[in-house]
C-alpha cells in the first residue's frame, strides 16, 4: 500500500515537471492542444496540461541564415546565402518546417527569371531577389532581410 501511494506521489510530481514550460527570449512555441493549434506561448514560464498539451513548434524570432549552391542552366553555379527571420509568429506556425524549402525554392526561382544575372551588378541582384521572395514570404509571416551571391 505504501509503494502505490508513493507512486502515484511520484507520478504527480512528474506530471507537474513536464506541465511546466519554458520559452527562451528569442522564441516563440506554439502550443498545440489535442493535435490542433491552441496558442502561442511567448518568453517565460507557462503551465500547460500535460498529456493533452504539447509544443508543436519551436520558433526563433531571431535572424537566420540558409546557404545553398546551385547550378543555373547558363553553366554558372550560384553560391547564396540568405538571412531571413519571422515577423509574424502566428501565420509562420503552419509552414516554419519547409520555411528552409520555401527560401531556397523562392531564390533559385527568382534566380532562373533573372537572364541577365551574370552581367547586372551582384547588389542590384541581390535586392531584386529579396523583392522576390518578400512578396510570397510575407504572406507567411516571414521576411528575407538580405540576400549575398557568388558566380563560380
Amino acid at each position: 500500500m505504501n509503494a502505490l501511494i508513493i507512486l502515484v506521489v511520484l507520478a504527480l510530481i512528474a506530471m507537474f515537471a513536464t506541465a511546466i514550460k519554458r520559452v527562451p527570449a528569442d522564441q516563440v512555441h506554439s502550443l498545440y492542444r489535442r493535435g490542433r493549434p491552441y496558442r502561442l506561448l511567448q518568453p517565460g514560464f507557462h503551465m500547460t496540461l500535460p498529456l493533452i498539451d504539447h509544443v508543436a513548434h519551436r520558433i526563433n524570432l531571431s535572424g537566420q541564415v540558409l546557404r545553398f549552391q546551385e547550378p543555373l542552366p547558363n553553366q554558372h553555379d550560384v553560391r547564396g546565402t540568405v538571412y531571413w527571420q519571422v515577423l509574424e509568429p502566428e501565420r509562420a506556425d503552419a509552414v516554419i518546417e519547409q520555411a528552409d524549402q520555401l527560401i531556397r525554392g523562392g531564390a533559385l526561382a527568382a534566380l532562373r527569371q533573372e537572364p541577365e544575372a551574370y552581367e547586372v551588378d551582384r547588389r542590384d541582384l541581390g535586392s531584386r531577389l529579396k523583392q522576390s521572395m518578400n512578396g510570397a514570404l510575407r504572406e507567411r509571416g516571414m521576411m528575407v532581410t538580405r540576400v549575398e551571391l557568388e558566380f563560380a
